[in-house]
């Protein structure tokens, strides 16, 4: 009986640092594993001009590079955004959007 009780709690400690390692795996990720691709025709025709940078994370995610250009007068940075061959661009001016350039129709 003693054995069968420590079987039990030993079963419960597995499924317990199971159930946190897959925490850590899923919260380790840039997205939700269970919605699939950010990087979408669907997801890129709602980046409209006038948006701010936080708006477009949060529709494409963080991008896969970043340029940055300090210019006198105002500061311009491009988001681009990969996944395989596929890519979307957003050009910010003064941490608006200025203008977005895709491959995605194509």
């Amino acid at each position: 009986m003693r054995t069968t009780r420590m079987r039990e709690k030993n079963a419960r400690y597995l499924v317990l640092l199971c159930s946190f390692a897959l925490l850590l795996v899923i919260g380790g990720c840039d997205g939700n594993p269970f919605s699939g691709p950010r990087l979408t025709q669907a997801n890129y025709d709602k980046i409209t001009v006038g948006m701010s940078k936080a708006q477009v994370e949060h529709i494409l995610g963080k991008p896969t590079t970043v340029e940055t250009k300090d210019m006198i007068i105002f500061s311009k940075a491009t988001y681009r955004y990969e996944d395989g061959k596929k890519f979307a661009m957003i050009t910010f001016k003064n941490d608006e959007v200025d203008g977005k350039d895709t491959n995605l129709g194509r």
